[in-house]
């Protein structure tokens, strides 16, 4: 029986200390090591090179190899001369080259291909949210004709606003009707001189508002009162008062009655324990209190210092001692340099509120956006048009279970300066798909689906987000939250890293990107085909040709420098064709393909007692695309193709 030698090609991204380290294992625990021999397959890259073979694809390979071992001053070589000669390239190489450029130096040459990087990819940078967005009135359409709105019954002609539910039953709202002001509302706060908080029966399931009374005396003051939510066993109410208490009148530097949040105790059939909070102040205002649904977090609107705008939307811990923590302002996705205010929070965790600067159609629009788990905020979006108007529309609220909700707005038609609409939802908002990336991880020529493979995931910015693990059919997938470039990147033990780019939109919400890694060891024996460890599959020839294109002289050169390092290899250069044309030409074309073949590494200094040839027509075909079966291109292709079949070592 013959001996079996065993050769290894280091194909790729084996990198120059695991060849080492390999090697050291090897010797230790296996007696034969010197009959083993290892192929560097990149210095085979290198070596045919240098001889002047020029590919895209081996500079690609030379260069991620160096690259994903960190020697960038090498990738950056072979990078180099990969876009000297072509700048058609996947959008990840850019990147790449970029990076490689910078490591050595050329900064001004790096800040050029990045910013192709980044024109080819589509990552333009994040500007400023507001005001940038041209297509905004589409989206607000989008969302639009989602609402059944109707006057809330309980309007007069001075201004009427803000409504909240107090013991699931009560509409609790904002009027200046009993002090007869026609003074227009601050914008910045949607307040009214001299206003009075009041209620009203919700019957029926409609959440019909009945006749408007006045609410308890108790919390009446001189000045106004407005803005009011309550604790859901009834005990505690948050509402807005002007800087007013126990008879005294807070004001301002310049003398200006600002306006404050406070709160009261149900205590006896009434309220009472009427005191300030203590993040008020005399120097700015706080106002509009709404409460999470957990009642530990309550929202309210300010202009205190270190804002982003006119008026910001903040939130503050309720500690169940009574405590409160520190503010915390909301951040720019929801907070712009204009004006936020009337915050309201679901038990579906969504925030809405009023704004004056995100993409509207008016004066204040009303916006919602959702609350991740992290306390981020998802996108915000316009709820749409019939609830927002050209005016002033703000203090939305809704029951996520009815879908039956409140708003307010000055809007022309109604009874007096603001005025309170009740609606109906019958249709939520369109909601952006958190887009999921998901794939296969294959070896390339076996096409054998990978497990384990560690795969990570990288922004825009080429920051690592997320890792995970091909499973044991090869399959991974990401939730990348959002639109945008992406990379990915996949890695294993024996094999080449492999990456590449996806670009991912808005309504993208299943996207895919498969890889595939070539071996980083190729383990063959005699009778294997050593083509298959460089991925040659087959040898461009010209139709019914049989004259060595220059395609070809590359994948030739890669087998000629393995012998040249082999001096006792044999190959037996085998061509094959599929089924279309007669039987009799396929093998004569066959057989002139692998003459030409075994002369051409003959002329480049190969032995002509290493090499045997013989063409093989269509007599051993791989697939069922036998003469009169109807086939792919594809599947014709597999059996046109070339195997250099190892006969001794």
């Amino acid at each position: 029986m013959k001996n079996i030698a065993i050769l290894y090609l280091t194909i790729l991204n084996l990198f120059a200390v695991s060849i080492y380290a390999q090697k050291r294992k090897i010797a230790s625990a296996d007696k034969k090591y010197d009959s083993y021999a290892y192929i560097d397959a990149i210095k085979t890259y290198e070596r045919i090179a240098e001889k002047g073979y020029e590919s895209p694809d081996m500079y690609q390979k030379i260069g991620n190899a160096y690259y994903f071992n960190s020697e960038l001053d090498k990738a950056y070589k072979w990078y180099d001369k990969l876009f000297a000669l072509t700048t058609n390239v996947d959008p990840e190489y850019y990147y790449r080259y970029a990076y490689c450029l910078k490591s050595v130096g050329q900064n001004d040459k790096a800040k050029e291909i990045l910013s192709l990087y980044n024109e080819k990819t589509g990552n333009k940078g994040k500007g400023e949210y507001y005001g940038k967005d041209i297509n905004y009135l589409d989206k607000i359409k989008e969302n639009s004709g989602r609402y059944k709105i109707k006057d809330a019954g309980i309007n007069t002609q001075y201004s009427d606003y803000g409504s909240s539910v107090y013991n699931d039953n009560k509409l609790v709202f904002t009027s200046s009707r009993d002090t007869g002001s026609l003074a227009q509302r601050k914008h910045t706060w949607t307040d009214q001189y001299f206003t009075n908080l009041y209620e009203s029966n919700l019957t029926g399931d409609s959440l019909t508002p009945g006749k408007a009374m006045k609410f308890p005396n108790s919390v009446k003051s001189k000045f106004h009162e407005a803005s009011a939510v309550f604790t859901k066993d009834g005990k505690t109410m948050y509402f807005t008062r002007n800087n007013y208490l126990d008879g005294k009148k807070g004001k301002d530097e310049s003398r200006v009655t600002l306006i404050k949040i406070y709160k009261a105790s149900f205590e006896n059939n009434d309220w009472a324990k009427v005191t300030e909070l203590p993040f008020d102040s005399n120097n700015y205002s706080t106002a509009h209190p709404s409460l999470s649904p957990d009642e530990k977090t309550l929202y309210f609107v300010s202009d205190m210092p270190g804002g982003l705008g006119e008026s910001d939307i903040y939130r503050v811990s309720v500690n169940s001692d009574g405590s409160y923590g520190n503010p915390i302002n909301l951040g720019n996705v929801i907070n712009t340099p204009g004006k936020e205010t009337f915050p309201f929070v679901t038990d579906e965790n969504e925030i809405y509120f009023a704004s004056d600067t995100h993409p509207g159609l008016g004066g204040l629009d009303i916006f919602v956006s959702k609350i991740m788990p992290d306390g981020t905020f998802d996108e915000v979006k316009n709820v749409g048009a019939d609830v927002n108007s050209p005016q002033d529309d703000f203090a939305y609220l809704i029951n996520t279970q009815n879908r039956i909700g409140f708003f307010s707005s000055n809007r022309p038609g109604g009874k007096g300066f603001d005025d309170i609409y009740q609606f109906l939802e019958t249709k939520r908002i369109k909601t952006k798909c958190k887009p999921e990336l998901s794939g296969t991880i294959s070896e390339l020529v076996l096409n054998q689906m990978i497990s384990n493979a560690k795969i990570t995931l990288y922004n825009d910015q080429h920051k690592a987000v997320s890792t995970t693990e091909s499973d044991q059919n090869g399959q991974y997938s990401f939730d990348v939250g959002s639109s945008g470039t992406f990379s990915v990147r996949a890695e294993k033990e024996d094999y080449a890293t492999t990456e590449k780019t996806v670009a991912i939109k808005e309504d993208d919400c299943k996207a895919r990107l498969d890889l595939a890694f070539e071996k980083a060891l190729c383990k063959v024996a005699v009778g294997d085909d050593l083509g298959k460890c460089f991925g040659i599959k087959w040898i461009y020839f010209d139709l019914d040709k049989s004259d060595i294109k220059p395609e070809a002289t590359l994948d030739l050169a890669k087998i000629l420098d393995v012998m040249g390092q082999y001096p006792n290899m044999m190959i037996d250069i085998r061509s094959h064709t599929d089924c279309r044309a007669s039987f009799k030409y396929n093998e004569g074309l066959s057989e002139r393909r692998a003459k030409s073949t075994k002369e051409w590494l003959i002329k480049n200094g190969i032995s002509s007692n290493r090499l045997s040839s013989r063409g093989y027509g269509e007599t051993q075909l791989v697939n069922h695309c036998s003469d009169g079966v109807k086939c792919t291109e594809e599947e014709h292709q597999q059996n046109r193709r070339s195997e250099f079949i190892i006969t001794a070592l």
